[in-house]
């Protein structure tokens, strides 16, 4: 995004405005914090700024700042649509097709509003006017940061924001430990920290809230573990009746494929989850390196996301699903080799 771009986003942020601020279906930390914080800014500027996401997300992101005010179009589509009728502005936050809302694709893109897309994902699509992406990034939340900056309201930014920037950037960078957390993501979040993000307590919100049963599908999930060694590659699968046995809630198998990827020697590691409602099979793949799951997804499993870090689907059945993964494997062989 250009000086120029910025000095037009101000002209047109300059008086109250009408705005909608979406994330991505299946929304994680990164999306609702980015657009939480955003939304917290401009109606602190004096516009009626709303946040609608395609559905509803885990009870481990609902305890952040203004998320009760969150519409979701799933179960709120009329209010939802008649906001995104009277949009100004538009501003969509970590996704970059507007394939990844769902059912809000068709009200979005009839709506007569200016577009702005703020996103960290590879390949975007051309639906906005202003386009802030950039790959390099780890998250989502640091561009929402950096976009603050740029308008000239660094001092805006309060606790309730600064904790919303915090979540993103720490659960999209694992923690601080993915290859994208860069000397700058760490001095932004110091600053974050010293605006009234409490660092330890937005770990303990997100993290230590498991129940019994989350833990016992986890137990199943490293049971079905296999390790495909030739091609240092885990894979992790989970039934639709396993997940209703262990009483499975929206969230509770996030950060399961992380366990496959801790193993050592592992490049690549993939679970494999049978949705619960409708007739496919969610993919989750990780990887270390240079191994671009990315590409994997988006070659054979309707997908995308980041190099190391992406997700798909499959219409086939689990069985089916692992059958076609592990087929790819060999072609696949020297770039799983160990360096």
């Amino acid at each position: 995004m250009n000086e120029k771009e910025i000095s037009e986003i101000k002209a047109l942020l300059s008086a109250p405005k009408n705005i909608v601020i979406i994330p991505h279906k299946n929304p994680d930390g990164d999306a609702i914090g980015s657009t939480l914080a955003l939304c917290l800014l401009l109606v602190k500027e004096g516009h009626n700024a709303k946040v609608i996401a395609p559905n509803d997300y885990p009870t481990f992101l609902k305890w952040m700042p203004f998320e009760d005010q969150v519409i979701k179009y799933d179960i709120q589509q009329e209010a939802a649509e008649d906001l995104i009728k009277k949009a100004d502005i538009i501003f969509t936050l970590d996704f970059n097709d507007l394939s990844r809302i769902g059912d809000m694709a068709d009200p979005v893109e009839s709506a007569n509003a200016t577009f702005i897309m703020i996103d960290h994902h590879q390949e975007p699509a051309s639906y906005a006017k202003y386009m802030y992406s950039d790959v390099s990034i780890g998250s989502t939340c640091e561009m929402v940061y950096t976009f603050i900056g740029w308008l000239g309201k660094e001092s805006s930014i309060d606790a309730n924001m600064a904790t919303c920037l915090y979540t993103g950037i720490m659960t999209d960078s694992g923690s601080f430990r993915f290859p994208s957390t860069s000397s700058t993501t760490h001095r932004v979040v110091a600053d974050l920290i010293d605006r009234g993000a409490k660092n330890a307590e937005i770990h303990n919100n997100l993290y230590d809230t498991n129940s019994l049963s989350k833990l016992q599908l986890l137990g199943c999930a490293l049971k079905n573990l296999v390790l495909v060694e030739e091609y240092n590659t885990v894979y992790i699968s989970l039934t639709k009746d396993e997940l209703e046995s262990f009483n499975f809630k929206k969230g509770d198998t996030e950060g399961f494929v992380n366990y496959g990827l801790s193993l050592k020697g592992v490049i690549f590691a993939v679970i494999f989850i049978e949705n619960t409602q409708e007739e496919y099979v969610k993919i989750s793949l990780r990887s270390k390196g240079d191994f671009s799951v990315n590409e994997f997804a988006r070659a054979h499993f309707n997908g995308g996301g980041h190099t190391n870090a992406a997700g798909g689907r499959s219409d086939l059945t689990l069985q089916e699903t692992i059958d076609k993964f592990v087929s790819l494997l060999p072609t696949y062989k020297e770039s799983l080799q160990a360096p």
